[in-house]
């Protein structure tokens, strides 16, 4: 297993800085996501590694040995595109088996060996017994598997994947989702995908790696970054976050006229923003409530109902979860308690979601 040492990345698009000084260490044998909005680097980091890009500064080692000028075929990386790039005209077992037949002569297999290698990726990505079909006889998950296959053939250092499952519908997604965890159990290849997809992301990954404006937020376990975000901007971006303005002032935590709730230790007093998810607010009666708010919307979920609710006219509304049994109409006033403080010092380009 080999694990990637990312060193002052930086990469210039004409003039443009699409990463500015990238430190990232992946770990051997670890499922990796890059995770962030649209423009924050994530694909361009993951082409670097590949070597699909050049850098302009910094980088890369794979294991001990320093990748930054190895061409991309040196440096034995498997990658898995969005939209498949199967080659229409082969049948799956040609495009499994390209990466191995396109080698030199002295490096190639013997033909019976790639055969065997073949065989044995079908079976390893659940699609025994379709090598003689072509990609156009596939569903959209067949083919991203036998991408995954073809990246597998030639037995790569690194496995890299560029939102694998975004030309996929919902279901599907989740299936594979599941597939692909299993195979990295299997095969235990350092892996690194991109997705934009925050569920994906905490589902799939080991680690997640925040990225914006080309630049490292944090990263840490799907738990770390969900329940301990570094800064405000990770706490605005992961979980579906609202923003509020709110003041820390003699111990509380104040929005507008309301009081929300006494500020954690160690709060600065002043202008903060606080970052609020829907699980975490806790809702019941008004009656003898410190702090109420109004219910202006409700949708319901799978399991549960969500609560738009306004604490005071001039701030955004909060949402909040409850159960199905919560009976609940626009236009009431309920109580609220917040279970958890997001607390950070207000920046005013940073906003939730």
């Amino acid at each position: 297993m080999t694990g990637i040492a990312v060193r002052g990345v930086a990469k210039d698009f004409a003039g443009t800085r699409a990463l500015d000084g990238i430190d990232l260490d992946i770990r051997p044998g670890e499922l990796l996501a890059l995770l962030g909005p649209s423009g924050s680097g994530k694909t361009t980091l993951l082409r670097s590694i590949a070597g699909l890009e050049p850098l302009t500064a910094g980088t890369i080692h794979f294991g001990g040995e320093d990748a930054t000028g190895l061409r991309v075929q040196d440096r034995k990386v498997g990658f898995v595109f969005q939209h498949y790039a199967l080659f229409r005209h082969m049948t799956v077992a040609e495009n499994i088996a390209y990466g191995l037949t396109v080698r030199p002569r002295a490096e190639r297999p013997a033909r019976q060996e790639i055969l065997r290698r073949v065989d044995e990726l079908l079976d390893l990505v659940q699609l025994p017994g379709i090598g003689k079909r072509f990609p156009g006889q596939l569903s959209g998950g067949q083919r991203q598997r036998v991408a995954l296959a073809r990246a597998l053939a030639v037995e790569p250092r690194v496995l890299l994947l560029d939102e694998p499952f975004g030309a996929l519908d919902a279901q599907v997604r989740k299936d594979l989702r599941r597939w692909l965890r299993d195979i990295h159990q299997r095969t235990g290849h350092t892996t690194v995908f991109v997705t934009h997809d925050q569920e994906e992301a905490v589902e799939l990954a080991d680690r997640v790696a925040i990225l914006n404006r080309g630049r490292v937020e944090q990263v840490g376990s799907p738990d770390d970054v969900l329940d301990h975000p570094a800064n405000a901007f990770v706490a605005g971006f992961v979980g579906q976050a609202v923003r509020l303005d709110v003041t820390v002032e003699d111990g509380q935590v104040r929005a507008g006229p309301q009081t929300l709730a006494t500020a954690p230790p160690g709060a600065r007093p002043g202008p903060a923003a606080l970052f609020l998810r829907n699980r975490d607010l806790a809702v019941g009666s008004a009656e003898g409530a410190a702090l109420t708010g109004t219910i202006t919307g409700i949708a319901r979920s799978a399991a549960s109902r969500r609560l738009e609710i306004r604490l005071a006219e001039g701030l955004p509304p909060i949402e909040a979860e409850v159960g199905l049994d919560f009976a609940a109409a626009r236009g009431d006033v309920v109580g609220l308690t917040l279970a958890t403080l997001r607390l950070f010092p207000r920046d005013p380009e940073v906003g939730g979601t």
